[in-house]
């Protein structure tokens, strides 16, 4: 059983910084990919920024230049700081990662319950 435990969201005014927080726990052997997700209400989830285990990254346009992601391979915690935050990043940010909980098993996707992350203008 392996489960991924987000923490770190809050109301914060528009400017303001938050660090959000994922840790996964369980039967895991080793994590490949770990990235944060969002949804806004009456739209899709969409990628926000995604780090691979030899640390490569990647960024929706949208928040380039103002989030970083960031991980700790030994507490299998990935991180999101985000600055410079707007109106429009209100959303319920999902942490996700491929594990494999075998060591020659294939990895799988899981997802974290969700925190709600909210900026007001």
């Amino acid at each position: 059983q392996v489960q991924l435990v987000e923490s770190g969201g809050a109301l914060v005014q528009a400017g303001g910084s938050l660090r959000l927080s994922c840790a996964a726990s369980g039967s895991i052997f080793s994590i490949n990919a770990m990235g944060w997700y969002r949804q806004a209400p009456g739209k899709q989830r969409e990628l926000v920024a995604k780090i691979t285990s030899g640390r490569s990254t990647n960024y929706a346009d949208s928040v380039k230049g103002r989030f970083t992601i960031s991980r700790d391979n030994a507490k299998n915690t990935v991180y999101l700081q985000m600055n410079s935050l707007k109106p429009e990043d209100t959303a319920v940010y999902y942490c996700n990662a491929a594990i494999a909980t075998l060591r020659t098993g294939p990895l799988y996707s899981y997802w974290g319950q969700g925190t709600q992350v909210t900026v007001s203008s």
